[in-house]
């Protein structure tokens, strides 16, 4: 049944209609990133109409998961005569929980191991839950005992903060602790490959960026910003471990992921009415489609290919452009005055990104993703202006009141 929004159609792909079908589709805040359209796009075959772009469903079904992803990952499975067993943490993140539920529909999976505080609301029967806070002392030789016992071969690593938060202790504990933790356990079972989950905010935004940023491309973060202190910590951990360790580790540097359900700072920024800019600077960004984010991670845990990988959306899009296509009003603040009302925001607990975010409205951080095409064979189903016309669409709905608030997940 068809409910129209009192709302002119958009000369884009962004229609009333189309959103409407796309946040239907993802009541169950599940997405299926390997829908036929998103396998075509992925094989290099011409994309479809817009009206026929998002064949979402809920949870993804067998019969529906016609895989480019599996498609490029038979070298490696054939051969294997027992299913694999894969652990993951942060199950209850955005990327988490869909990683899981993916893992239980692939039939190359016997046993998905969740290590967290809480089990994936996407468990199902190959789902085995151990109860484990990563930042509690000696929790490694608990890890370790779980890996030798279960014979993990595939860790996904995803405990990690989707936005910035004041409580950076805590953050501290989770994130550069919890990983050290991890590897530990790891380091005692050597049969453990990782994937770990990380973000190209790690370049830092700077004037001196180039215009597209390789994986080997120096890692500046934001002075004054925690949230990136632990995650370059963390990398820094990796980098240690695969070298000194000889581990075999898989790192996706992935742009700001942007889509219908997921719920981080970016969302949250572009969700006001009023959307703060810096005044005299309009910087190209890049977004990765939150069903782009979950294909490469389901790529990565499928393909053993280690290294550092940028996971980035197609094209790029100025700021300027991509409020006004999110629906909403920029308004252009002098920087110094942006920089002491955010201050005084996140104080008060009212700002989605402590003040030292504003450089990301000022330089550009673009990563260039060709070496996960080319190595890993990732390919993004979606663009950047693809990302935040879904987003828009999703957000029309909620402020409608014809989507809930709560398919929205971290």
């Amino acid at each position: 049944m068809a409910v129209g929004l009192d709302v002119p159609p958009r000369p884009t792909r962004a229609s009333a209609a189309r959103a409407r079908s796309l946040a239907v589709a993802l009541t169950t805040g599940v997405v299926n990133p390997y829908s036929p359209l998103a396998t075509k796009q992925r094989c290099g075959v011409h994309r479809r109409t817009a009206a026929n772009r998002w064949e979402m469903g809920g949870r993804p079904t067998a019969g529906r998961v016609k895989l480019a992803t599996e498609q490029r990952s038979t070298r490696v499975r054939r051969g294997r005569s027992r299913p694999r067993v894969v652990a993951v943490t942060g199950a209850r993140t955005f990327l988490g929980r869909n990683l899981v539920a993916l893992l239980e529909e692939d039939a190359s999976v016997g046993k998905i191991v969740v290590l967290d505080i809480k089990n994936a609301p996407t468990a199902g029967p190959k789902t085995l839950f151990y109860e484990l806070d990563l930042t509690q002392p000696g929790v490694d030789s608990r890890i370790a005992e779980i890996f030798h016992a279960e014979a993990v071969q595939v860790l996904a690593h995803l405990a990690f903060l989707a936005s910035p938060t004041q409580a950076t202790a805590f953050a501290h504990e989770l994130e550069s602790v919890g990983t050290m933790h991890l590897l530990a356990a790891c380091h005692q079972h050597r049969g453990a490959r990782m994937v770990v989950a990380g973000t190209t905010l790690a370049y830092g935004p700077h004037p001196a960026n180039p215009n597209f940023l390789q994986e080997s491309s120096d890692l500046r973060g934001l002075p004054a910003a925690p949230f990136l202190d632990d995650k370059l910590d963390v990398e820094r951990q990796l980098k240690t471990f695969a070298a000194a360790a000889d581990g075999r580790v898989t790192l996706l540097r992935m742009a700001p992921i942007l889509g219908p359900t997921v719920d981080n700072y970016v969302a949250r920024w572009l969700s006001r009415t009023l959307v703060p800019t810096v005044m005299g600077h309009d910087p190209l960004v890049q977004f990765l489609h939150e069903v782009d984010a979950v294909a490469a991670l389901k790529l990565a845990v499928d393909i053993d290919c280690p290294g550092v990988f940028n996971v980035v959306g197609e094209g790029v899009l100025p700021i300027s452009t991509v409020v006004k296509l999110a629906g909403r009003i920029a308004v252009p603040v002098p920087y110094g005055i942006f920089r002491r009302v955010s201050s005084l925001l996140w104080l008060a607990q009212l700002s989605e990104a402590p003040p030292a975010f504003a450089a990301a409205l000022r330089y550009l951080f673009v990563a260039d993703g060709r070496k996960a095409l080319q190595v890993l064979g990732f390919r993004p189903a979606y663009t950047t202006r693809d990302a935040v016309l879904d987003f828009e669409g999703a957000l029309r709905l909620r402020e409608a009141r014809l989507l809930d608030h709560t398919v929205r997940i971290a």
